[in-house]
């Protein structure tokens, strides 16, 4: 008997991977923190009855305690399972302190990695760590390659920096593959999501500016930004969890063709408010404005986001295009695909759920 098992649920990538596999694995099962049981059972019921799925095993458990915090009942539950594995459980968050996200990044991390070593039957282990373990490295940043940089941007780059490390040793012993995404927005098609964060920081700073005469460009860059939408993130990774070849692969889940960061700008601000974007804020004067607090929550956006409009790196996609090879799995293009998101993105904005609290 097959099982898939998760970590990080209810959040929105694991929820959306339960969803593509619910209806056709006889057992998914996912590991969640008691205070996320309410809110995992909504999901999951929600779940079974859009796919017709059997009932989503939850078991309460805790990534930063040994053995997960599990029951030795539900350890037992796995026992003689071919399992699939998926570690998604982690602090996305770029204001996070760095005692938090060591705790769950990167301590977290090592837990999941012990508990998966003492699996019988794992036939694969699904960790998603993010492209943007690069740190500051500029250049062309290649899937093979896990440099430590000189310097990361935030505490949440770091961690998963650390955390990477440690999985990327478990290839050794395991059927490992690591999956970088780049920064995820929502549905290419619908324009769905759960939470306004990443570029919907920006989406925040327009609508508050909306209503004035001009809205400016934020400094001036010649930077590219990489966001590729969750409906890729999802068919690309369900498909490489099975795909023998993805074995001891490192995957850049970004897109192989991003745009101008002051193009994607343009592009948002005409769609939410038929406007050009006109004049330039100084990046400096910004910045400083950012690191106000009363600033960054009218604007609704962390002063960290700025760091990534100055940035000039581009991912390498080779491996990941050479692995998807024949499965008509690609990337949709974010311009293209803008009006879905601002959509969704204009009818939900007073969702006070969809927003993320901003430090």
């Amino acid at each position: 008997m097959k099982e898939i098992v998760f970590t990080g649920f209810p959040g929105f990538i694991a929820s959306q991977l339960i969803r593509k596999f619910a209806a056709d694995v006889a057992q998914v099962t996912a590991i969640v923190l008691p205070s996320e049981r309410w809110k995992a059972e909504q999901e999951a019921a929600r779940i079974q009855v859009e796919t017709g799925s059997e009932p989503i095993r939850l078991i309460e458990g805790d990534i930063t305690k040994a053995g997960l915090g599990l029951s030795q009942k539900d350890r037992a539950e796995f026992a003689g399972k071919k399992i699939i594995f998926w570690h998604l459980a982690a602090i996305y968050d770029l204001a996070v302190p760095r005692k938090l996200a060591w705790k769950v990044n990167v301590d977290g991390t090592k837990n999941v990695n012990d508990f998966v070593k003492e699996l019988p039957s794992l036939e694969r282990y699904m960790y998603f760590s993010t492209a943007y373990v690069a740190g500051m490295r500029e250049g062309c940043l290649l899937e093979n390659e896990l440099i430590r940089p000189d310097k990361f941007k935030n505490f949440y780059e770091e961690t998963k920096f650390e955390a990477e490390v440690l999985v990327n040793q478990m290839k050794k012993m395991l059927p490992v593959t690591i999956i970088r995404p780049g920064i995820v927005r929502g549905h290419s098609k619908t324009g769905q999501t759960v939470k306004f964060d990443g570029p919907y920081f920006f989406l925040n700073l327009i609508d508050r500016a909306s209503k004035l005469p001009v809205i400016p460009y934020i400094g001036h860059s010649t930077a590219y930004i990489n966001v590729v939408p969750v409906d890729y993130i999802i068919e690309a990774s369900a498909y490489l969890s099975t795909l023998k070849e993805a074995e001891g692969k490192t995957v850049h889940l970004t897109d192989p063709h991003p745009h101008p960061v002051e193009e994607v700008y343009r592009s948002m601000v005409f769609h939410m408010t038929g406007k050009i974007p006109k004049n330039r804020i100084p990046h400096k004067l910004a910045a400083a404005s950012l690191a106000l607090s009363p600033v960054r929550k009218l604007l609704g956006v962390e002063a960290e986001t700025l760091d990534y409009l100055t940035w000039h790196a581009s991912f390498d996609t080779r491996i990941a295009e050479s692995l998807l090879s024949g499965s008509g799995i690609c990337c949709a293009d974010f311009l293209e695909t803008m009006p879905e998101m601002v959509s969704f993105y204009q009818r939900h904005k007073k969702d006070k759920k969809r927003h993320v609290a901003i430090h």
